[in-house]
């Protein structure tokens, strides 16, 4: 297990599934995370309670990272409150699916200002706080989507095949500070947003994947995890992929 002791971190999008999941993997390491959200203030608490039952720190914050300029100004306020953002995963996503010719263009619009925007100025908002101390974990949720592509599915591959480029080009622009940038990709995993396919198209994915089944939400947040930890203070700039083989 890594320890993230004295180390406090944001995770937005984190009341449910991917988020969740890493908000519990950190606090369980030891950082004091804070648990973004937009929606379902009660999930986001009954996060941070189950948190704080096992031992852990945790608390909650609301605010929409579609609206870039209140999100960047959200995170250097709470920065400033803890003392420091050491850490800061951008989770915080949708996913408005069309075949390009049905894409309405508002959906294309709030796909990047969430999933693009939003997750930039989140970093934005961090950097702040981390270049005053020199050290600082940055990752961002991006997707296997983004690097294979899906029919139908243009607006959010888009979205997070964008934020690979976001993660190499912040990797180069504040290294020099010990602050590491870095994505996770996962693949089919078994979330609220899966569950909703139809089962052919389950069963489709499944044929596509050659460890044969879908992957968890806590095998997501033990990628990222490791990316947070002293012990991958030499990683940034990269994808690490969690999908089963799906893409290689």
């Amino acid at each position: 297990m890594f320890s993230l002791d004295g180390k406090s971190a944001l995770v937005t999008g984190a009341s449910r599934g991917i988020g969740r999941a890493i908000a519990e993997s950190l606090a369980g390491c030891g950082a004091k995370v804070v648990i973004g959200y937009v929606h379902g203030e009660e999930k986001a608490q009954q996060v941070a309670d189950g948190i704080i039952a096992a031992g852990g720190e945790a608390e909650i914050v609301g605010f929409d990272v579609g609206d870039a300029s209140l999100a960047e100004k959200e995170v250097v306020a709470l920065a400033k409150r803890l003392g420091g953002l050491d850490i800061m995963v951008a989770n915080a996503g949708i996913a408005l699916d069309g075949l390009l010719l049905r894409l309405k263009e508002d959906d294309f619009d709030r796909t990047f200002s969430v999933n693009v925007k939003g997750a930039v100025a989140c970093a934005r908002g961090a950097i702040k706080s981390m270049m005053r101390a020199r050290q600082g974990r940055i990752v961002f949720l991006s997707s296997v989507v983004g690097e294979m592509g899906n029919a139908g599915q243009v607006a959010y591959a888009a979205s997070k095949a964008a934020l690979l480029g976001v993660t190499k080009s912040l990797a180069r622009e504040y290294a020099s500070r010990s602050i590491t940038v870095n994505a996770v990709a996962p693949g089919f995993i078994d979330t609220d947003m899966t569950h909703e396919l139809p089962e052919a198209a389950k069963e489709q994915m499944l044929q596509s994947i050659p460890l044969g089944r879908t992957g968890t939400a806590n095998e997501v947040a033990a990628a990222v995890t490791f990316l947070c930890s002293d012990e991958a203070a030499y990683i940034t700039g990269q994808t690490l992929r969690v999908n089963g083989g799906m893409y290689v």
